[in-house]
């Protein structure tokens, strides 16, 4: 460039140019943000309390209630009495208009433990479903009877998957015959991996109505135990993690419910039935809308795992010593933290968006709840078995938690949908394709 040439950034065009950026940046500052990530003050509180009922109450009985293999009643009644266990503290977590309430209590009552975290967060699955589906005075009626009081703290119970009916819930052979003469429904079938199951008030039940319609002629019941006759507990399930959570199989055997006990009533039944048969489309299907809800919710669950394995794993790299150093400053190890740190943080904005999403009704054109759950699910199961290796054989014993983080971890690879199956859901959204 000739000396006498003036430079660009020197002409008055690019100096006008610039000073506009400048007043249009100060001035933006003045503007209200319309997107932001920081949580506000009530969520901020909501997180630090939930974190210490996790620090204080579930922790210390973690170790304890994953070798009994057992309800923790007792933990749960502590939630109930601090409002964290019952029908209006989940209404204000589930009222958030962010959405993010609920993840964020899972997340922080899953980082204190996983299985006692469930044992006190199943009940919101069946809750979901009534939520979702059921009628006001339906939701009225039996979502503070799943929780019940704080003297009488009851659990609720969702039964959708069977014995041969898992990941392809459209096989599921649990029918609903409905009884004109007695006005009342007759349910007959099993089902399986219930959390919750046989122990609960309050279980909702997915059956088929119409064998023919697949998927699309299932319906939800609400078949109150303490009611009713012909349901029953099957055999408790010995599981490899979540073990403070009830799991068991649950029998219908003739098992007659009022005609009103269908989720919606049955009127409107009829009539989502009636223009299925037609050839119409039908948008509701008693389980996958459940599940769909439910996903980021799942996913914040697995994140609050990984979490836990994280912390405990720096902690852990930096205050162990071989050969004279700090393990931490070896990069294999740093490294590996610096990934398990962002892999976190990633699906955590995965859970977020997706929570955000299903709360203020924006359709997932890219299953973005299906894509929250599966990555949270993959991270907790990586970032577990990271934490373990870093903690070496003391990582492998029982007298390290992370052994059983990484047990609890792996479960969100399986349940509330596969990872092949998310995979599968996220591909025919993306392209439109029924792939199989």
């Amino acid at each position: 460039m000739p000396a006498s040439a003036p430079s660009a950034a020197a002409t008055p065009a690019a100096t006008d140019s610039a000073e506009a950026a400048v007043q249009a940046i100060s001035g933006s500052a003045e503007q209200d943000v319309t997107f932001s990530l920081e949580l506000s003050q009530d969520q901020k509180d909501i997180r630090d309390w939930v974190h210490g009922f996790a620090v204080d109450v579930v922790r210390p009985a973690a170790h304890e209630w994953d070798e009994k293999e057992q309800t923790p009643w007792p933990i749960i009644q502590e939630a109930a009495k601090i409002g964290l266990y019952g029908f209006e503290g989940m209404a204000q977590f589930f009222a958030d208009p962010s959405g993010l309430g609920l993840p964020i209590v899972n997340e922080e009552l899953f980082w204190g433990d996983a299985g006692i975290g469930m044992s006190i967060m199943g009940t919101a699955l069946a809750v979901a479903a009534i939520f979702g589906q059921g009628s006001p005075e339906q939701i009225g009626e039996w979502i503070p009877r799943c929780f019940g009081t704080v003297e009488d703290v009851k659990v609720a119970a969702f039964c959708a998957s069977e014995p041969n009916a898992g990941s392809d819930i459209s096989a599921l052979r649990t029918t609903a015959k409905f009884d004109e003469a007695a006005g009342e429904w007759v349910l007959n079938g099993q089902k399986a991996w219930a959390t919750n199951g046989g122990i609960s008030d309050v279980h909702v039940v997915i059956a088929s109505v119409d064998r023919e319609l697949h998927s699309k002629g299932h319906a939800a019941f609400v078949v109150p135990m303490s009611e009713v006759k012909g349901i029953s507990e099957g055999s408790k399930v010995s599981k490899h993690g979540l073990r403070a959570s009830h799991t068991a199989d649950v029998f219908l055997d003739d098992c007659r419910i009022p005609a009103g006990y269908v989720l919606g009533g049955k009127e409107k039944l009829d009539e989502r039935l009636a223009r299925v048969r037609e050839g119409k489309k039908s948008n509701s299907q008693a389980a996958m809308q459940t599940f769909e809800s439910s996903r980021p919710t799942v996913g914040s669950q697995a994140l609050g795992i990984a979490r836990a394995a994280y912390e405990y794993a720096l902690d852990y790299a930096k205050q162990r010593e071989q050969f004279g150093r700090k393990i931490i400053e070896n990069q294999a190890i740093a490294f590996t933290l610096a990934r398990m740190k962002l892999e976190i943080d990633a699906a955590r904005l995965l859970v977020w968006r997706a929570s955000w999403m299903g709360r203020n009704g924006v359709p997932f054109q890219s299953a973005e709840g299906s894509m929250s759950k599966l990555k949270s699910g993959e991270v907790a199961v990586w970032v577990t078995e990271r934490a373990m290796q870093i903690l070496g054989g003391n990582g492998y014993t029982r007298e390290f938690p992370v052994e059983r983080w990484h047990r609890d971890a792996k479960i969100y690879d399986i349940f509330e949908g596969t990872a092949e199956i998310q995979q599968l859901v996220i591909a025919r959204a993306i392209s439109g394709m029924h792939i199989k």
